[in-house]
């Protein structure tokens, strides 16, 4: 193998390597160099004492902030429950609190959702509408879209006559930066089939959760 083949070769494995990366993300050694890179760009030292811990913090917050991407909400939905005598009102589980990151800024989101469905023959354990709310916020988000993906994951596997989310969400990229006006909270929602279509299901639904649109009103 001549010295052309060697460079040809060590050429394909850096190739391969970053193919590699691109699939499993970057390492844990990465992700702190990338804070420590941070910490500088703010003009701090990361090699004083009191921040030499700190990428390895990040890194493990991150890893608890952002976990809702190795989480499936479908799969939370799956087991449902058919003996419920013929039950077919709304159910509602409100005040779900629940924290998120704002993929523009990477600042808090903190507020609370509202879940409600009318199931047609079966229903499903009300953790689990926690676990799907907490699933979709712990990933980057805008409340808009996730306001929408807890509605349509819903709808889509327990095919109920109707589905409600609402979202409260008190956005701190607004509150800490730019504009400065915090306790100000957005309100999002996303009705499907009897709650979007009949009227006085949807104010039934409102009322139960205190509608947050006519608060201070």
């Amino acid at each position: 193998m001549n010295k052309h083949d060697i460079r040809e070769l060590n050429v394909d494995r850096e190739a391969a390597q970053e193919d590699i990366e691109d699939i499993q993300g970057p390492s844990e050694e990465q992700a702190m160099a990338a804070v420590r890179t941070l910490l500088r760009w703010a003009g701090d030292d990361p090699d004083r004492e009191g921040l030499l811990d700190t990428p390895g913090r990040v890194v493990r917050a991150y890893r608890e902030w952002f976990k809702g991407y190795e989480e499936d909400p479908v799969a939370y939905l799956q087991r449902t429950f058919e003996e419920v005598e013929g039950y077919d009102e709304m159910v509602v589980l409100r005040d779900i609190r629940y924290e998120s990151y704002c993929e523009h800024h990477l600042a808090p989101i903190i507020g609370k959702a509202h879940v409600a469905y009318i199931p047609t023959d079966r229903v499903v354990g009300i953790s689990k509408l926690a676990r799907v709310v907490e699933t979709y916020a712990k990933r980057l988000q805008v409340q808009e879209k996730m306001t929408a993906q807890i509605a349509q994951s819903i709808a889509g596997v327990l095919k109920p006559k109707g589905v409600a989310v609402v979202i409260e969400g008190e956005h701190h990229c607004m509150s800490t930066r730019g504009v400065h006006k915090p306790g100000v909270s957005m309100v999002t929602s996303k009705m499907l089939g009897a709650f979007r279509d009949n009227l006085s299901t949807r104010k039934e639904f409102l009322d139960i959760i205190g509608n947050p649109v006519n608060r201070g009103s």
